[in-house]
């Protein structure tokens, strides 16, 4: 491939990282109309392209693959270059997963409103845009882990495990789960019938929870923490632990979805006995990272760029204390079904995965155009619409899903139930509502946030129309 002295491909991380703001803005805004028919819903306006059955889908499908996904490939492509003293493997390659992810999303957008989907949670896109996921997702592994074969330096930097993990498992999960007997162009039906498909079903939903969006963003937590804090990370003999645990844990926890099913009762109960064991090394994680500002929290006052990251941080840990203790089957039953998942599921995707995201990009868009951000203003108040809004939307759901779960189970003395499902419905509404509000206070972040980053390279193409591209260099933390 081409010659190192040539300085790394930035281009297409560029590509990638404009692009993720631009998902995030989209995934977001879908998130919001829904969210608001379910509190108005005479917002379907009686068309079946856009009811919340189709959109749904949309939403998570744009913010997990669209946004969630250009930026672990923007921060990978990024990361692997820095850690490894050399340029990406293959240029073609890297452009190849760039045009392909968009392509796929487009599909997306395109048979998702038509209700084309094969119904799993995480991989509803049929058959046709299963294949094209699989060949990106395998063009990806291997510019990445050829990059790291050619490496200028011995060891492999912690971030590039994790990169790898998700890259490793997520392909053949991806390909399990997406078993089908095609019977048009696009339907298909699962390989796997009854409780066997909602078990390989919630293997591959919990691991793509597990390996994308906890694994591939602690990789972009283990650079870019040390990075914009530029100290060394607190721990390295603890991020290894952290990184064995994590991988040969959560391939067991799928199950925990399922309590109180067809599924074997001690399947569900192991996967809730591991689930409440991974708390530790999950923590473990999370206190490296805050660790790592260890006589540099004064940073904190002015660097706000930190501040989504180490935000990011206090979520994750309470993401992963809140999701083991709802695995287990006495809050299980009170949890499953109700808004109080929702909540979780939305303190994980806010508050982690999207604030550590928007910490890297900002941290990204200041290096690759070699400029600061056109307005640290617009950076701060970014911030603190977004930790609003996830706390917003994050605390509706919470007493929305509690007060779910008990009126569902509440009885008379005669051993009627207290409610009717309708009535439970009608008490939610204050919360859709308040809900709705968090969540269009975070959509509003995320314009800001792709106002700043157009105008910051506008600036920066501006006052140097040939935007250096850094050269190599050991830099290894």
């Amino acid at each position: 491939m081409k010659d190192s002295a040539q300085g790394y491909n930035y281009e297409v991380v560029k590509y990638f990282t404009v692009m993720s703001c631009i998902y995030l803005v989209l995934g977001t805004g879908i998130g919001v109309f829904i969210a608001s028919q379910l509190a108005w819903p005479d917002l379907n306006f009686d068309i079946p392209y856009i009811t919340f059955g189709r959109l749904r889908p949309l939403h998570t499908n744009t913010v997990v693959y669209g946004f969630g996904g250009t930026v672990l490939l923007a921060t990978a492509y990024y990361v692997v270059q820095r850690t490894s003293s050399v340029r990406l493997w293959s240029d073609k390659l890297a452009w190849y997963t760039f045009w392909g992810w968009n392509l796929y999303m487009i599909g997306a957008f395109i048979t998702l409103p038509l209700g084309l989907t094969q119904g799993k949670e995480y991989h509803e896109l049929e058959w046709p845009l299963d294949i094209l996921l699989t060949t990106l997702w395998l063009a990806f592994l291997l510019n990445f882990t050829m990059t790291i074969a050619n490496r200028k330096v011995s060891h492999i930097y912690v971030a590039n495990w994790f990169f790898m993990s998700l890259l490793i498992m997520f392909t053949y999960l991806h390909v399990v789960n997406g078993l089908v007997i095609p019977i048009s162009l696009w339907k298909s039906y699962s390989i796997f019938a009854g409780v066997q498909d909602a078990m390989i079903q919630w293997w591959w939903g919990h691991n793509a929870v597990g390996f994308y969006l906890t694994a591939g963003f602690l990789g972009i937590m283990y650079y870019f923490v040390p990075k914009q804090a530029n100290r060394p990370i607190y721990s390295y003999r603890l991020s290894v632990i952290h990184f064995w645990a994590i991988i040969f844990g959560y391939v067991w926890l799928g199950a925990h979805h399922l309590q109180y099913t067809a599924l074997p009762d001690w399947t569900g109960s192991l996967g809730a006995a591991i689930s409440l064991a991974m708390i530790i090394p999950s923590w473990g994680g999370a206190i490296n990272g805050m660790f790592t500002l260890s006589g540099a929290w004064h940073k904190l006052r002015t660097d706000y760029i930190l501040r989504f990251l180490i935000v990011a941080l206090a979520f994750y840990a309470m993401v992963t204390f809140e999701g083991p203790v709802m695995s287990a089957k006495t809050v299980n039953a009170l949890s499953h079904y109700t808004d109080w998942t929702i909540g979780h599921v939305h303190a994980g995707a806010l508050g982690w995965v999207a604030m550590i995201s928007i910490g890297a990009i900002y941290h990204m868009v200041e290096r690759m155009w070699n400029t600061q951000m056109a307005s640290i203003k617009l950076v701060n108040l970014h911030f603190w619409m977004a930790t609003v809004g996830t706390a917003l939307y994050i605390t509706a759901m919470w007493i929305a899903g509690i007060m779910q779960g008990l009126m569902w189970r509440a009885y008379d003395e005669y051993g009627n139930l207290s409610y009717t499902f309708v009535e439970s419905v009608a008490q939610m509404h204050p919360y859709y509502v308040m809900r709705t509000v968090g969540g269009f206070i975070f959509f509003c972040g995320a314009v800001l946030m792709l106002f700043n980053v157009i105008n910051t390279i506008r600036q920066a193409t501006a006052d140097n129309p040939q935007v250096a591209t850094a050269k190599p260099h050991a830099q290894h933390s």
